[in-house]
């Protein structure tokens, strides 16, 4: 039997709990069926249905007149960049057929007109220090707790030392930045994340240091009882030169009370970001999408973000993150959906494109959840970035993704120029690399395996004594 639309979208009302996971795992946004099997982190073609919609967009041939003239006004509005509305992006959102093709190519063209035909990615490492968390995300398969053992890998808290050989390991590979997050420790407090600042600033002088969601920051600040901008002036002063835009997931309460109900409200992740801004650090953007949202909140979170960028212009660049659903647990009761369709997922890269237009000019593809087909896609709906290379990627991958752990920078070139676009390594704040970077990332040696302390009872110590690690320095422009 078939379930309409408006019925899907309310299962707690019209559903048996029985049917409440089947229905999930077939449906869309919208509530409308899936119309094919891809999921963000498996390996898989662009989706037969998809690729002739996105064939004009793929071969630069006009979209057929069956565009409906209210989504072109709306359009026009945002290439023009003219204030619109929450509905507007949610219009955008529900696009389907010649719209959706429209709009990927609308968006391409702006792309096209803000960054030509480079395509930036920054060599860096990830480096998550635990996985040990007392927040209860329902879709994070990455943090461990007490009954989470049976998911990927045991719970971890790894040292100072290990730190360092990290940071140290990835510099001599060419990196310039390292991305460094983790879980909220229950012994974690501010004084921790000054600490990680100190041991990476003493291991690696020159490393741009990209770390502390807003979570962290709030938690590091509440922990020492200090105001947040206090307390992002204590990091600044430790080291810290940019922060990720991630703890976001989707800026909506109605969703976030069922995804992250003990997690920062929306007012409390825009309150960190614009304190951010406010202290003089540049930040990213995230959105974490298709599980248990819809278009409206998708509206609603690329609003927020506009709303802030207009006002502080901190944002540096706007990254997409399809859920991945394989090991996460909310899906695995039965209570999300398996990621965004393919179509949602380009829908989000082109509307961003387009919402964002002369406020945030770098729109990012995620190769560790889109793919190899799905960052090509991306390219040609808008997106002009890929980017970290990452070395030890690893919370996408504990969610079930199978796209690896590290692109090299020969491996990443190499995409960007089957996609037809030319690369460009990048610094954090999309800056020229140094040449003897770029020519170390190119002869990088392999990885050395990690190690992942497994965690005791308390937290590990986060500075190092510096008679056990040496810096590493320039000298005269070699490693």
């Amino acid at each position: 039997m078939t379930i309409y639309p408006d019925y899907a979208l309310a299962p707690e009302r019209w559903l048996a709990p029985a049917l409440r996971g089947p229905v999930l795992r077939q449906m869309d946004s919208g509530g409308f069926a899936r119309r094919d099997d891809w999921a963000p982190g498996e390996d898989q073609p662009i989706p037969a249905v998809e690729a002739q919609l996105l064939a004009p967009v793929l071969n630069n041939q006009p979209v057929h007149d069956a565009v409906s003239a209210e989504l072109r006004e709306i359009v026009t509005h945002c290439e023009a960049g003219e204030e619109i509305t929450e509905a507007d992006i949610t219009r955008l959102f529900t696009s389907r057929g010649a719209d959706f093709s429209y709009i990927a190519q609308r968006a391409n063209t702006l792309r096209q007109k803000v960054n030509k035909d480079e395509v930036t990615y920054v060599v860096n490492r990830n480096i998550n220090y635990t996985n040990v968390c007392y927040f209860k995300c329902q879709f994070c398969a990455f943090s461990k707790g007490k009954m989470s053992e049976n998911l990927r890998g045991r719970p971890y808290d790894i040292s100072a030392e290990e730190i360092a050989r990290r940071c140290e390991e990835a510099w001599k590979r060419g990196a310039t930045e390292v991305c460094m997050q983790g879980g909220i420790h229950p012994d974690y407090t501010g004084q921790t994340y000054l600490d990680i600042l100190h041991t990476v600033r003493h291991a690696t002088p020159e490393m741009h240091i990209h770390a502390f969601s807003p979570l962290e920051v709030w938690q590091g600040a509440a922990t020492l009882g200090l105001d947040v901008k206090e307390y992002l002036q204590q990091l600044r002063a430790a080291g810290l030169n940019t922060l990720p835009g991630t703890a976001a997931e989707i800026l909506h309460d109605e969703v976030r009370q069922r995804l992250c109900p003990d997690k920062l409200n929306t007012s409390e992740w825009l309150q960190v970001m614009e304190a951010a801004h406010e202290v003089g650090f540049k930040t990213t953007a995230t959105i974490m999408y298709g599980h248990i949202d819809q278009p409206r909140h998708w509206a609603s979170h690329l609003m927020s973000i506009r709303n802030l960028q207009q006002k502080t212009g901190g944002f540096t660049e706007f990254v997409p993150l399809p859920f991945v659903h394989m090991e996460a647990p909310m899906y695995l009761k039965g209570n999300a959906r398996k990621g965004p369709s393919f179509r949602e997922a380009i829908l989000m890269h082109a509307v961003a494109r387009l919402v964002f237009h002369g406020l945030i000019d770098n729109i990012q593809a995620s190769w560790v959840k889109m793919g190899s087909a799905g960052v090509r896609a991306c390219l040609k709906a808008g997106a002009n970035d890929l980017g970290g290379t990452l070395m030890n990627e690893s919370i996408t991958r504990a969610a079930g993704s199978r796209h690896g752990q590290e692109w090299s920078p020969l491996v990443m070139e190499a995409e960007i120029r089957t996609a037809g676009r030319v690369p460009r390594m990048r610094t954090t704040l999309y800056k020229e690399v140094p040449v003897e970077r770029s020519e170390a990332a190119f002869v990088a040696t392999e990885l050395i395996q990690v190690e992942n302390t497994d965690a005791s009872k308390r937290q590990r110590s986060k500075k190092l004594n510096k008679l056990l690690a040496q810096p590493v320095r320039l000298v005269s422009g070699k490693l």
